[in-house]
């Protein structure tokens, strides 16, 4: 039986987690993605196999788990916003209070995403949870006042757009120009689009939307 406090028990799964991530990335860096093995990955990280089924489906996503954690802390911050932000408002604020944690990336990380970005089994994987994330944006923009259906899911694609361009320029430039910088030139960019007030009033329940 497990003794642990929760509080640690989710300390010691997260850091196995991204411990797993972190041997993923060295690995397919150095040896590209077809040659490297599950079992690698756990060898490097030192734990099982059995232990690395329990976090990850395969390489795959052991290597995206990077990019599922900020699509997922993008996701959460806006929802925490107040209710009565328009999407305008809760899209910038939602990335002025990610701005460090976008643009903390140490040096050389920018080739490293050059290099992933060549790996073809990797484009669908990135692509569907690029997809996830626009559709879960269109239904908080559309909670937040943007008319359901296209206009919702227009202002979704557009953000998801503007985040996507930002990063492969940060990514094509050797990260000359900070992300935050770039995000913040391609988000004015297309704040013509999004609707000045809301086009219908925002939904009071907006807080008990769960973070799926």
């Amino acid at each position: 039986m497990d003794s642990q406090p929760p509080g640690l028990r989710e300390r010691k799964k997260a850091a196995t987690r991204l411990a797993l991530h972190e041997a993923a990335l060295r690995l397919v860096l150095r040896d590209g993605l077809a040659n490297v093995t599950v079992e690698a990955i756990a060898d490097a990280a030192d734990v099982s196999r059995r232990t690395f089924s329990n976090y990850f489906s395969g390489k795959e996503e052991a290597l995206l788990y990077g990019d599922q954690t900020r699509m997922r802390a993008f996701l959460d911050t806006m929802r925490a916003r107040p209710a009565d932000e328009t999407p305008w408002t809760a899209l910038r604020e939602t990335l002025v209070a990610l701005r460090d944690t976008f643009g903390s990336r140490g040096p050389g990380v920018t080739g490293q995403l050059r290099l992933l970005r060549q790996q073809p089994d990797l484009i669908s994987r990135q692509a569907a949870i690029y997809a996830e994330v626009e559709q879960e944006l269109a239904a908080e923009f559309t909670a937040r006042g943007a008319a359901p259906g296209l206009q919702a899911r227009i202002l979704a694609a557009t953000s998801m757009a503007a985040i996507r361009v930002a990063t492969t320029r940060w990514i094509e430039d050797n990260g000359t120009t900070p992300l935050p910088d770039l995000v913040d030139t391609a988000l004015l960019l297309i704040r013509p689009a999004f609707p000045t007030p809301p086009t219908v009033p925002p939904r009071a329940d907006l807080g008990r939307i769960p973070a799926v």
